[in-house]
């Protein structure tokens, strides 16, 4: 039942997110006796990512809450999660509580399984990591009364858009560190340097989204659009930012407005960095054969993903409409998205699969559902490169107003790059 559900799930994370990287020091099939800690920020689909996506068996640990959803308690208990009650959901639990979790946790290490534990506590909005909590050291320090060939690692997660739907994913795996002799608070501080070191992090969401922006400038230069890549050019800049704003605070302040002001005149023409690095370069709409292969792919499935668009208009609006209604929240919306869509769609495709079966002939039915299945897997790339699609179509055939406006951007932008590049290079590299 358990390979059953991960199959599942694997399916219905490559559907919702148009790409997931798997980087680092990833874990063996044979591995055991490990305790894995993420960051925690985007609700249900962090554990659900991690638990799909690592070769090996991992039991999570949630709020305890959670088994008081319907349908979800199942799910919890076939992927043998250990349910663990926190302070905030019940103020008066007992030490024995507490003490039972752990127990159970520490056996199952010991006996050679694997934990995921989020040592935030609770899913969070926030730019930067929060203080992490001990439980999960304390879990280490009480199985290695049994085990002594204990581990525990790091996992970041990373997302481009972790609130929309068919955005880019990164579970990037830190260093295998071994328990040893290590007590609760040493465990504690490694995996929070550990994760920190892992992430791109901000004071605030304008800082780290800058960072982001520059990394994705680099790579845009570098033709390495991988989220590995800008995650690795974002922690060097982060880390330059801020020895620069300890030596330097007047330069990184200045870069920050040229910067601002580069984003405002992108926004404002409704194009990518990735297409005005292309002017800046001297280049033109790239024809790769493997692009030209896909290209043409599209083009000979578009009236399938034609009907998709059509058919399934209504359902792919309601998970939007229901997460907007119950609250927006960045950490939690793509886990309301995740949910409604996969109870909606099903009933969606279902409902129009028995009226083509009452209404139509047979055979022409038996179409229909073939088309009502497979049409929407033909519109998905399309959903995909459509905002790319626009912006390259945009410098096909500009106005003579619009292409002075680029070929200006496109200078700013050389400019920009050239500061940005000597800002980089006055830092030294700390092997990040």
């Amino acid at each position: 039942m358990r390979s059953l559900l991960l199959l599942l799930f694997r399916r219905i994370v490559a559907i919702y997110f148009r790409q997931v990287e798997v980087a680092g020091a990833v874990p063996t099939p044979a591995t055991g006796g490990r305790l894995f800690a993420a960051n925690h920020v985007n609700a249900l689909v962090d554990p659900i990512l991690v638990l799909t996506q690592a070769p090996c068996a991992i039991s999570p640990i949630a709020k305890s809450t959670l088994w008081k959803i319907p349908g979800l308690k199942w799910l919890l208990e076939a992927v043998d999660a250990v349910p663990i009650v926190r302070r905030r959901d019940d103020p008066g639990k007992s030490v024995e509580e507490n003490a039972a979790v752990f127990e159970r946790v520490a056996a199952h290490l010991a006996k050679g399984g694997n934990i995921l534990i989020f040592p935030e506590g609770t899913s969070h909005n926030e730019p930067h990591l929060l203080a992490l909590r001990s439980g999960a050291g304390r879990m280490l320090e009480r199985a290695r009364v049994e085990s002594h060939e204990l581990t525990f690692q790091a996992v970041a997660l990373e997302f481009d858009e972790r609130d929309v739907f068919r955005s880019r994913s990164l579970i990037l795996f830190g260093p295998v560190r071994r328990v040893g002799g290590l007590d609760a608070n040493a465990i504690t501080e490694q995996l929070r340097a550990d994760l920190s070191e892992l992430l791109v992090e901000g004071s605030t969401w304008e800082e780290r989204v800058m960072v982001v922006r520059v990394a994705e400038m680099f790579a845009n230069d570098q033709k390495a659009r991988t989220l590995e890549n800008i995650n690795v050019l974002g922690r060097r800049i982060e880390e330059a930012r801020r020895v620069l704003s300890q030596t330097a605070p007047e330069t990184v302040s200045a870069i920050e407005a040229k910067l601002r002001d580069y984003l405002t005149k992108l926004d404002a023409l409704e194009v990518t960095d990735e297409a005005v690095a292309r002017i800046s370069h001297g280049g033109g709409i790239e024809i790769a054969s493997d692009r030209l292969a896909r290209a043409v792919a599209m083009i000979l499935t578009l009236p399938a993903a034609m009907i998709a668009f059509l058919v399934y208009f209504l359902p792919y609006q309601l998970p939007r409409l229901v997460t907007r209604k119950i609250g927006d929240d960045p950490d939690t919306s793509s886990t309301y998205k995740l949910g409604v869509g996969l109870v909606v769609y099903p009933v969606w495709a279902l409902l129009l699969i028995v009226l083509a079966f009452v209404e139509l002939r047979l055979s022409t039915a038996s179409i229909a559902t073939g088309l009502l299945l497979l049409s929407p897997f033909a519109a998905l790339p399309w959903l995909d490169r459509w905002d790319r699609l626009k912006g390259r179509l945009s410098l096909l055939i500009p106005s003579s107003k619009r292409k002075v406006k680029l070929e200006a951007l496109a200078m700013q932008r050389g400019t920009l790059m050239k500061t940005l590049e000597a800002a980089n290079a006055s830092v030294p590299a700390t092997g990040t």
